[in-house]
């Protein structure tokens, strides 16, 4: 029988499978990386605005904002080339600085900005981390429509200019990663962070809201609340990839944050979503290793993938290693309600970001059998409903479903 190469953190595990009942989805072909040439010819064609020496001038001060190590975006690639044009252009390394937008995530490590930026940026430009709690770097820009206070990093708006470089991925409430999702929520504030994600959310039905989805934009209230809060700075060049399994650049789309980011949007769904005509009682789904498996609650983004190809009552296998653990350490907390209806309950009384995921989860596990192949206890496992899988014997045989890289796949399945 054929076997199939599993990414677990920054290994694999040999998967065999009887190809005559067990369908592989989402298995793209390897793109091979853009050179520094061709993402240089990008970068000269823009898209609804002027090239970055035409926009960027010498003696201007330049913040390139760029995600944390819970993406992949060939961000390092990206970055020095930008930094060598700005330089070209005339600006001095003392004029731009780069942040990371790490939300409500714990802070980029040393280690981790060496390999998001490379050591050679690293060690010559200046970093900034957030603190969406530190009220002194935060600066209120007025509010959305719906009332949401709109309040950033500081930093945007001493600059003189912002470049966003992030990378495209199905989100499952936001729609897609990257773009606006830079500075809201990545530099927002707590309180703003917990105002837009809470709009994923029905109270009145104590579920997802309707047009929340993973691949949608359009009606969807999340996306809106955050193109409304990134409005109000208007950064003047976005960067963003598409990355192959191995993280690297495959493609490439820039200029005005909004035109540019949906463009990539658009040619990473029609890349990555897989339509099947039914669903199917066993799914063996892997995050596609590191970093999408870097804790619980980034692998949760792969069973979302899963949970759309198996049958209710189904058996899904989550390939997570989790060596950051959980993401959160008061993740655990929400599991002490009773079921998915209490969790709910507790979220509408005092939501919280984390709490909307663990939701979303237990929800899962009360719909199909969630075995994990992962790092983490067993204890943590069975509170959040879930058991441990330590062997892939006799799977691989029955009819069902292999998703290689759940975190970058969208399943849809044909209604019925």
């Amino acid at each position: 029988m054929p076997v199939i190469d599993l990414k677990y953190g920054r290994k694999s595990i040999a998967f065999e499978y009887d190809d005559d009942r067990c369908d592989i989805l989402g298995q793209h072909q390897d793109v091979e990386a853009l050179s520094d040439i061709e993402i240089g010819q990008r970068l000269d064609a823009p898209i609804g605005t002027k090239p970055l020496e035409e926009i960027f001038g010498p003696g201007e001060s330049i913040l390139i904002v760029v995600p944390d190590a819970t993406r992949q975006t060939a961000a390092g690639q990206i970055v020095n080339l930008v930094v060598r044009r700005l330089i070209a252009n005339g600006s001095l390394p003392s004029d731009i600085t780069i942040i990371f937008a790490t939300g409500i995530h714990r802070k980029v490590n040393e280690a981790e900005k060496s390999e998001i930026l490379t050591p050679f940026i690293a060690q010559r430009i200046k970093t900034q981390d957030h603190d969406p709690r530190d009220l002194a770097k935060l600066v209120r820009l007025g509010e959305t429509a719906g009332g949401i206070s709109v309040e950033l990093n500081r930093a945007l708006v001493d600059f003189d200019h912002t470049i966003l470089v992030g990378g495209i991925s199905f989100h499952y409430f936001a729609g897609f990663t990257g773009g606006r999702k830079l500075i809201c929520p990545g530099l927002a504030s707590s309180s703003t962070i917990s105002a837009t994600h809470r709009l994923a959310f029905d109270c009145e039905k104590k579920s997802r809201r309707e047009g929340v989805d993973s691949g949608l934009l359009d009606g969807n209230v999340v996306h809106e609340a955050f193109m409304e809060a990134v409005s109000k700075i208007r950064p003047p060049f976005a960067i963003s990839t598409i990355v192959n399994s191995a993280g690297d650049a495959v493609d490439l789309f820039c200029g005005d944050w909004i035109a540019s980011h949906r463009a990539a949007c658009d040619v990473f769904a029609k890349r990555h979503t897989v339509n099947i005509a039914e669903k199917r009682d066993l799914v063996i789904v892997s995050c596609g290793g590191s970093p999408h498996d870097i804790n619980l609650i980034q692998a949760h983004k792969a069973l979302e993938a899963a949970s759309n190809a198996c049958n209710e009552g189904g058996a899904i296998v989550l390939l997570a290693e989790c060596a950051g653990g959980l993401g959160r350490d008061d993740f655990l907390k929400w599991f002490a309600a009773s079921d998915s209806g209490m969790l709910a309950e507790s979220l509408c009384k005092k939501y919280q970001v984390n709490g909307q995921t663990a939701w979303s989860l237990l929800k899962k596990a009360e719909r199909f059998d969630i075995r994990v192949v992962t790092s983490l206890d067993d204890s943590s496992l069975a509170t959040m409903r879930m058991t441990a899988e330590t062997s892939f014997a006799g799977l691989g045989k029955e009819r069902g479903f292999i998703i290689p890289e759940g975190a970058r796949t969208l399943v849809r399945a044909k209604q019925v």
